[in-house]
């Protein structure tokens, strides 16, 4: 798909639309502006497009100059968090009319006083009266005329409603009374109508049901705005067309582009942030980097993801209170961005998940905000307001505000000092605060990484995002990495990873049945079904296949089959490349030992599902950027050089580590390729400023990207990973605020860790779907010290169990062992009930001495008289 022309690549965000648009003469221009300014225009990208192309708003578009379009958009994601779908119709068989309300029972927030439920996305419910079995044979047969359901659906069309989301038990594997159901509605008018079986052909009623609710709430919705788009650029979205210059396409959450006319509104729910992860991925690999944390910080939240040869996919997620079974990308998001709000509660400092958003923003931004994350940086001169954009005050025409910055801060740090007695100058009460978001982000990253079973310090940290080059190297740090990638476009990296995706179809189907020799060739099969559907999808899209073999890769489509399998009695499917039954034992083994640590070597394993993926490669290469890096001066040196060739544009102080530093600052544009900067410095580019910490150099490469390596024995850490300027003497009976909020964190990303691993490998549906236990962390006394948001009756009585333990066996445990109780007596609650009681001895503990360092040299205290407990 050789494109001439133009072509544009398009993130639009809820805030901002990103573009990266591509010249006939190959020139990349980046363009930005607001998402919504009805005052101006009434679409951001039509406007992106119209203003790098010359032409006024009452002209058409030259659809000639144009050779392809590719958009990620929130559009449909907006209307699901805002719940500003369309009117839809639920039909849903007889007695299973409150099923997707009553979900799995599992509660969101615990421990809320308030409990407000998610509105359900469907305005009526029709239960139909049919009913088929596992085994597909007829219980209740489909009788629309009998059974009252053709006046229903007309009642329903008359009350104005067009979508209609049909999910009838066990219709995943026996279709055939959605489709009766299907086409009955759509000869009353219904004019989009979603069946299970094809949004969603996979086992478990409400996922299955939510999804294609999902499907017939915003599909209407992301239809609308895609016809409006297709409009203004002279092409019809119409799935019948042939596919005609100017090429439209959509980013889907999976990670792949699919024409316009096959965009649903299921596929489009991460559609900008996926774009994200193949900019972070192309770009990386590009770089030479194979193993990559995917960093992207905005100003509200921090999306992380991991990548190590292929993309991660999850098959089963949760969005605005609904479940989805839809292909995703698996990205993690934190409430740590640029604009959360750092406050002290009296004891500990507090950073998010509140944020100061766009209005007010920050209190830098001259609006009376709050103190974020923002103003930290200002604060430690990390961001310098005669280095950003003047946009701010009445006028949008001043710098940053820092004094008021500092005034706050100087505030804030004499409360800190009149409520603890723990008096710290302002810039050491910003770091404090810095401390806390950077652990916050590094815990989101370990969650994806470390608690999956990666070795993280393998990986390279890859930066994107309008704040991520701020925190990269304290985030490396915090985590043991010692490698960041920052690309050119790190600012509007989802749009040109949009402009770098491939096309991409993916197709599944339920299978349930024992992984044996004698069931491959039904495997067969079904992967041979889906792989000429996928085709299909493909060949719609003007792509056609140049080998007649479905399961069989070729220059124009390769076919990716897959096996998702689980052990026999248990949830939680493993999805490994479809190959000889020996060779998909063996990986599912590796990545199950990798995911929880051990195997089951005697179950049988049980093929849930299988699935096929067909791409398209993408003809766009990263290094389309060379030649627009030339034209900026950047890559006409392959010289290594020791210091960098260009003068820096100013030397500010910036506050690191408890010490003042006297910092260069440098224009990336002005730098050459092979200049290295030795921390500590600041490279401030038109998309945002990259902080070089002290013990860290950062190097432009012969293609304009920025890598920044740890240097080696650079700054060193303390024995609690973190900044010694901020950790008090070990033996100091004041708690520290900044220690306080750090260690609750990490006990609290523990708790979780526990929860989320008993999740995972438990049999019993009480405790994978209703989340019906308990995890948490106790003291050597039994004390509670953290618990993760589970059942609080369970909390109540396991101090009990804990300190039941110790009066009974404190003198005897040792590392390694692990107590069953589920005594009555001692804090047991229902008789099935069972606690697991875990010893962790502290580091250092040896021969009943336990050291603490104190000033850089051991001393030995007593022991206390058990060790910590956790269970």
């Amino acid at each position: 798909m050789t494109m001439q022309g133009w072509q544009f690549w398009i993130d639009r965000g809820g805030t901002f639309t990103d573009i990266v648009a591509r010249r006939p003469d190959g020139q990349l221009v980046v363009h930005k502006l607001l998402s919504e300014n009805p005052e101006r225009y009434a679409d951001a990208p039509i406007q992106g497009i119209r203003d790098l192309l010359g032409i006024p708003a009452d002209a058409p578009i030259p659809a000639e100059q144009i050779a392809g379009v590719k958009m990620g958009t929130t559009v449909a994601t907006n209307a699901l968090l805002e719940r500003k779908g369309d009117r839809t119709l639920l039909l849903i068989t007889q007695g299973f009319r409150d099923a997707l309300r009553i979900g799995y029972q599992n509660r969101p927030n615990i421990f809320a006083r308030q409990i407000i439920l998610p509105e359900m996305l469907y305005e009526r419910v029709i239960e139909v009266d049919e009913r088929l079995s596992a085994q597909g044979e007829v219980l209740a047969s489909f009788r629309p005329m009998e059974t009252g359901l053709v006046e229903e659906l007309q009642d329903a069309y008359a009350a104005g409603i067009r979508s209609c989301a049909i999910v009838f038990l066990h219709g995943y594997r026996y279709p055939d009374h959605e489709r009766q159901a299907a086409d009955l509605a759509r000869q009353i008018g219904f004019t989009q109508v979603s069946t299970s079986h094809e949004v969603s052909p996979l086992m478990k009623l409400v996922s299955r049901g939510d999804t294609t609710v999902v499907d017939a709430y915003l599909s209407p919705i992301l239809r609308r705005y895609v016809d409006r788009v297709a409009g203004e650029l002279g092409v019809s979205a119409d799935s019948s067309r042939e596919t005609l210059q100017p090429k439209l396409f959509f980013m889907q959450s999976n990670g792949g582009l699919t024409d316009a006319a096959l965009f649903q509104g299921k596929d489009s729910i991460l559609s900008g942030p996926a774009g994200g992860i193949v900019g972070a991925v192309k770009t990386s690999q590009q770089a030479g980097f194979a193993k990559i944390i995917g960093f992207d910080m905005g100003g509200t939240s921090t999306d992380v993801s991991h990548f190590s040869g292929e993309y991660e996919r999850t098959f089963e997620t949760e969005v605005a209170g609904v479940r989805l079974r839809a292909p995703m990308m698996s990205i993690h998001t934190v409430a740590a961005g640029g604009g959360s709000i750092c406050q002290f509660d009296g004891a500990r400092y507090r950073v998010g998940p509140a944020s100061a958003g766009a209005h007010p923003g920050p209190a830098c931004y001259r609006k009376g905000g709050p103190l974020t994350v923002t103003d930290c940086n200002v604060m430690l001169g990390k961001i310098q307001p005669q280095f950003f954009p003047a946009v701010f005050g009445p006028n949008g025409d001043l710098p940053l505000d820092a004094e008021v910055v500092r005034q706050q801060f100087a505030a804030l740090a004499a409360e800190i000092s009149a409520s603890t007695g723990d008096a710290r100058l302002p810039e050491q009460v910003a770091e404090g605060f810095l401390a806390i978001a950077i652990e916050k982000m590094a815990s989101a990253i370990k969650k994806i990484s470390i608690q999956r079973g990666y070795d993280i310090t393998e990986y390279t940290l890859c930066c994107f995002g309008g704040a991520g080059g701020q925190h990269a190297c304290r985030i490396a740090e915090s985590l043991g990495m010692t490698q960041i990638f920052l690309h050119p476009y790190a600012g509007v990296l989802s749009a040109y990873g949009i402009g770098l995706a491939d096309v991409t179809t993916i197709r599944e189907q339920a299978v349930e049945a024992r992984l044996t020799q004698a069931q491959m060739p039904e495997l067969e099969r079904m992967l041979t079904e889906l792989a000429i559907a996928a085709r299909t999808d493909l060949q719609q899209q003007g792509i056609a296949a140049e080998s007649d073999a479905p399961l069989q890769s070729d220059a124009q489509i390769q076919i990716r089959p897959k096996a998702h399998l689980r052990y026999e009695g248990t949830d939680s499917a493993l999805i490994v490349g479809y190959g000889d039954l020996g060779a998909m034992h063996e990986q599912f083994e590796q990545l199950y030992r990798q995911r929880y640590g051990f195997v089951m070597e005697h179950k049988p394993l049980i093929v849930e599902a299988v699935s096929v993926e067909a791409i398209h490669a993408s003809d766009v290469k990263t290094g389309g950027l060379d030649k627009e890096i030339q034209t900026n001066g950047l890559a006409n040196s392959a010289a290594t050089l020791s210091i960098p060739s260009s003068m820096p544009a100013a030397t500010v102080s910036m506050y690191t580590g408890g010490t003042a530093y006297d910092t260069p600052i440098y224009q990336r544009e002005e730098l050459k390729a092979g200049d290295r900067l030795h921390g500590p410095a600041l490279i401030i580019e038109s998309t945002g400023t990259n902080v070089i910490e002290p013990g860290w150099t950062a190097e432009l490469t012969t293609d304009g990207t920025l890598v920044i390596r740890k240097d080696e024995g650079g700054r060193m850490k303390d024995e609690w990973g973190s900044d010694s300027s901020l950790i008090p003497h070990p033996l100091s009976l004041a708690p520290d605020p900044v220690l306080l909020e750090i260690f609750n964190n990490l006990f609290m990303a523990i708790a979780e860790e526990m929860g989320i691993t008993l999740q995972n490998t438990s049999y019993s549906v009480n405790i994978k779907e209703r989340l019906d236990f308990s995890c948490a962390i106790f003291d050597q006394q039994g004390q509670l010290v953290a618990n993760a948001p589970h059942i609080p009756v369970h909390l109540g009585s396991m101090s009990e169990n804990v300190r039941a333990l110790i009066a009974a066996k404190g003198d005897t445990i040792k590392p390694g062992d692990v107590y069953v109780s589920n005594n009555p007596y001692n804090g047991g609650t229902h008789l099935p009930d069972i606690t697991v009681i875990t010893p962790v001895f502290q580091p250092g503990n040896r021969d009943g001495v336990t050291e603490y360092w104190s000033d850089g040299e051991p001393e030995s205290v007593p022991p206390s008289p058990s060790p910590p407990l956790s269970p």
